[in-house]
């Protein structure tokens, strides 16, 4: 299975991105999926995960009420619209998919990842 992120780039703060993250084949239909992102010297964080049915969402505290997730089983995808972006932002976003059918933050209950999309913004 591979993952392919895109939708990154450079915006200034208070901007909007939305990410998007297309799957190779529908492997994840019956998956949770979730973003994380790294910053530039720091570790992998979790960012936001909803699950198979697309019924329940979580989200970091640090970007709840601003980031959305969302996703499409018929077109096996998962999107992350972003609002208000802050500085602090920015980082490479992953997209992954989970073990099992529920939500999760933990990274390491997810098996495939993508590769990534850079997003940066500046202030």
């Amino acid at each position: 299975v591979q993952l392919q992120a895109s939708g990154g780039g450079l915006v200034q703060t208070g901007g909007s991105l939305r990410l998007s993250c297309a799957a190779s084949r529908r492997t994840n239909s019956n998956n949770g999926m979730g973003w994380f992102r790294q910053a530039p010297g720091k570790e992998r964080e979790f960012v936001a995960t909803i699950n198979w049915r697309g019924s329940d969402t979580y989200y970091a505290d640090s970007v709840r009420g601003r980031f959305t997730i969302s996703r499409d089983s018929a077109k096996n995808t998962v999107d992350l619209q972003m609002n208000s972006l802050k500085p602090e932002d920015t980082g490479v976003y992953y997209c992954a998919v989970a073990l099992g059918p529920t939500t999760t933050t933990d990274d390491r209950r997810y098996r495939y990842w993508g590769r990534g999309t850079l997003v940066t913004v500046s202030s």
